[in-house]
């Protein structure tokens, strides 16, 4: 096959690829095993055992405001550097979580982030655990219980808060709740048996979310309901859940509702056998239950422990808490995609060269530069084998002129060429090969990570991981118009089109008519195409294009070779 054939094949497969990663769902769900346990769900109403306790469920919704909803109930404020929010006494619920560091746009008036939200909101987003029994000869509470704050003001990290509340049967349940300085809350729950009551009780915890939020419009990320099960990744879209409830079952984990940047999770104690859902009843729910019942018959007390991680995703506190707390793989939280052996460290080269520099714009443009070194080597030959098929063009023009009617010869005279030569024709196609998977990780990473989220670089590029705010059909922004988005080509998209365009001007020209028209017009689809990706990739793009034309003409200009 000739190089200019295998070239376009090379391109062609790069824009399936990047058609495939925005519009098809992560491969992730590829290795997502199907090791499922029946469950039913009940109500608490059932007079036989069933397979797993009917856990609470949410209230009406009501269409007033936040502030008005927080009122309806006393509360215990939650303070620390990155939360702000408080928990409700009505049901013990976590239900009011504010991001003090993270605002919902560039805009210095801009909103907080608000996390979670009361149950009886449209927007109701709120973690709530308990007990639950399957014989319902034990009063236990729900989400409507009004508990009593037994210890504690306001929890911090340096003051933890215990609630109570009596079933006026003989067993007191209290929450022992604390919180770090970051997004972790520890709850230990107690059971106190004050008459020896039998009771079988299975504890839980649900994350209850009451509207599917307004999704990316991408899809090479997960949003929705994310776990891992015995080191298994779980992963379930909104809608999937709205057909079919998943079980899952295993001793290590965690369950919870992810966003592009933001979740909310609940993670059993390690080694304690459990029993998982995901499920859709009026509202998306993920959840777990304590398998084995805590027996409390003649024993005085029994109590369970488990964490929650309610914040923002951000990639060292994410995989400190996988490490010190133990979460199994809670480092998938953060869709790092196919390529995360390489995505992730380049997260970190970046990160360190951040910290240099104090720009991630240009971080990014020190990292290509970095890229380009190591596949030096590489280029240089691939180049030089480019320089020669641009030598030899003439001769096998004259050689498919001359055998025209003989193809089989016409092959035969072009490989003895390429042998007489050294010429490889596909030594060309092997470090764009090599690159695709560098180009989808440094894209894929930009998408993803939070620390990139409105990080500015110079003049009008505010966030990095948004598109290039200009546009050449409002005259970047001399004419008051804002034009629709598949107008948006702004100045970063136009150079790195010029880029190419003299970048494909330096290699040989196929001499079928249609081909060169392919390749003339190239340069034109990918800077449409990449006018909405965000801005640091068509930096990445524009200086590695700029690089390779500067190694690529050095080696040209010091290339010849002897025809005969």
């Amino acid at each position: 096959m000739e190089n200019k054939n295998v070239i376009i094949a090379v391109i062609l497969s790069t824009a399936i690829l990047l058609g495939w990663s925005m519009y098809f769902e992560n491969p992730e769900e590829a290795q997502r095993k199907k090791i499922e346990v029946q469950g039913q769900t009940q109500t608490q109403t059932n007079i036989q055992k069933p397979e797993t306790p009917t856990l609470p469920k949410p209230g009406a919704i009501k269409s007033i405001s936040r502030s008005d909803l927080l009122k309806e109930s006393e509360r215990v404020l939650i303070e620390n550097n990155n939360l702000s929010g408080s928990i409700s006494l009505r049901g013990a619920l976590i239900d009011d979580i504010i991001l003090k560091n993270y605002k919902e746009t560039l805009d210095k008036n801009s909103s907080l982030i608000i996390l979670l939200n009361p149950k009886k909101s449209e927007e109701g987003y709120f973690v709530e655990s308990g007990w639950a029994t399957v014989k319902n000869d034990v009063k236990v509470p729900d989400n409507n219980s009004i508990w009593q704050i037994k210890e504690g003001k306001k929890l911090t990290p340096k003051s933890h808060v215990t609630l109570e509340w009596n079933n006026k049967e003989g067993i007191i349940f209290s929450k022992k709740i604390e919180v770090d300085d970051k997004y972790l809350f520890k709850v230990t729950e107690t059971i106190k048996n004050e008459k020896n009551k039998p009771a079988e009780l299975f504890h839980y915890s649900q994350v209850t979310r009451n509207k599917k939020p307004n999704t990316d419009a991408f899809y090479i990320l997960h949003e929705g309901l994310i776990g891992v099960v015995d080191k298994n990744l779980k992963e379930e879209t909104y809608d999937t859940i709205e057909k079919e409830k998943k079980t899952f079952s295993g001793k290590s984990g965690w369950f919870g509702i992810t966003d592009k940047y933001w979740m909310a999770a609940i993670i059993p104690e390690n080694g304690r056998s459990f029993k998982g859902e995901y499920l859709f009843a009026n509202a998306y729910k993920a959840n777990f239950i304590i398998s084995e019942p805590t027996i409390a018959n003649s024993q005085k007390s029994a109590s369970n422990s488990f964490k929650i991680f309610i914040g923002a995703k951000e990639v060292y506190t994410v995989d400190d808490y996988t490490e010190k707390e133990k979460i199994d793989r809670f480092d998938l939280t953060i869709d790092w995609g196919w390529f995360y052996f390489i995505t992730k460290p380049l997260f970190f080269v970046i990160d360190y060269i951040f910290k240099l520099t104090g720009n991630f714009g240009v971080a990014i443009i020190i990292l290509t530069i970095i890229v380009r070194i190591v596949f030096f080597p590489l280029a240089n030959y691939s180049f030089r084998s480019m320089a020669k098929m641009k030598v030899l063009q003439p001769e096998m023009l004259r050689i498919k002129e001359l055998y025209k009617e003989d193809v089989k010869r016409t092959q035969q005279e072009m490989m003895a060429l390429y042998k007489r030569e050294k010429v490889n024709p596909l030594s060309g196609c092997l470090p764009i090969l090599i690159q695709i998977p560098i180009f989808f990780a440094v894209y894929k990473m930009l998408f993803v990570t939070l620390e990139m989220r409105h990080a500015p670089f110079f003049g009008w590029i505010k966030d990095l991981s948004a598109a290039d705010p200009t546009t050449i059909f409002n005259l970047f922004g001399l004419i008051p118009w804002n034009p629709p988005l598949f107008l948006m080509i702004g100045v970063w998209p136009i150079l790195m089109g010029v880029t190419m365009y003299f970048q494909m001007k330096l290699n040989p020209t196929p001499p079928d008519p249609i081909q060169a028209k392919i390749f003339a017009f190239f340069p034109l689809i990918m800077t449409v195409m990449l006018a909405t990706f965000p801005s640091g990739l068509v930096v990445y793009w524009t200086v590695s294009n700029v690089l390779t034309m500067a190694q690529q003409y050095y080696i040209m200009k010091k290339t010849t070779v002897k025809t005969v």
